[in-house]
């Protein structure tokens, strides 16, 4: 009977278009909300936005995923303009991805191998007040390894959120907090369980009040986005975001409130864009920022594509 009651919920979660996978939030389906300025054939990823909300960086990768690139674009007569490459963008053939502000907007981290080849590591670039950027900085050891770090997020309190395949953790590739010291150094500690697991965590972003943490684990055949809850001093699983399971999500991006969620997955051939979805009742509906009035940027609804590479 139990069993028969679950069947019967899932269908009816399914019919309206909310969440029927096994440990999928009761939510419903993201939808796309990728600017028409922004999109295209190849894999948009990422966004993240400026604070004033004038400006978003994405990163894009073709079809084959094997070379990415960093894009900015500024919010201009009421609409987001055709993206172009930053001024600090480094050789044509270095790989430049996930990119993210600073609180303040005073600095930009991104991941980058323009130092080692094939090897991205973390990278920051200040923002001067008249709005031009200055020379890139690579963060020094023990934050960059001589191993892959991706996806940094910077925090309010100044410590650093990122992923990393170096060795030491509990599994494939783990998820670490680094915590700047006045002398200019860091120390570096793995996210505890149940965030890192003996699979594969390497995304993360952190919800401004720390008390919401949405990660990007590959648990199975391939990546999802997994929303955990900040309990007294441990984290706890609240379940996985119904998005495609056929198809990977990566770059997430919370609303300062922890209650919507942007983040990339495949829509369309070779193509993989921007979604969005509400993870909790009483989300800012003003946030991601609008350009505009927003009707020039109005996002499109789709739920079909193909897995990307």
């Amino acid at each position: 009977m139990l069993r028969a009651t679950g069947v019967l919920l899932l269908s009816c979660l399914a019919a309206s278009g909310v969440a029927g996978e096994p440990g999928d939030l009761p939510i419903p389906f993201p939808q796309r909300w990728t600017p028409p300025a922004l999109s295209s054939d190849q894999y948009e990823s990422s966004p993240v936005f400026s604070p004033d909300g004038r400006e978003l960086f994405f990163f894009r990768a073709p079809p084959s995923f094997d070379r990415y690139r960093l894009l900015t674009s500024q919010c201009e007569g009421g609409r987001w303009r055709a993206p172009r490459e930053p001024a600090f963008a480094g050789a044509a053939d270095a790989l430049e991805t996930d990119p993210a502000y600073s609180h303040d907007g005073t600095w930009l981290y991104y991941a980058s191998d323009r130092a080692n080849k094939d090897d991205l590591d973390i990278w920051r670039v200040q923002r001067h007040a008249d709005g031009r950027f200055g020379e890139p900085e690579r963060l020094p050891a023990p934050v960059n390894s001589p191993q892959t770090e991706l996806l940094p997020r910077p925090l309010p309190d100044g410590r650093l959120l990122f992923g990393s395949h170096r060795p030491g953790g509990v599994g494939r590739r783990d998820l670490y907090i680094a915590t700047p010291h006045v002398d200019g150094s860091w120390d570096v500690a793995p996210l505890p369980a149940p965030v890192n697991t003996a699979a594969d965590e390497y995304e993360a972003d952190l919800a401004r009040d720390g008390r919401v943490l949405v990660v990007v684990a590959n648990r199975g055949t391939r990546s999802h986005l997994y929303v955990y809850d900040l309990d007294g001093d441990a984290w706890r699983e609240r379940g996985r975001v119904p998005a495609r399971d056929d198809v990977f999500q990566v770059g997430p991006l919370l609303s300062p409130d922890g209650r919507r969620l942007l983040f990339a997955q495949a829509d369309g051939e070779a193509s993989g864009e921007f979604f969005l979805v509400d993870l909790a009742p009483g989300a800012d509906m003003a946030w991601p920022p609008a350009c505009g009035d927003g009707r020039a940027d109005q996002p499109r609804s789709s739920t079909t594509g193909e897995n990307p590479p």
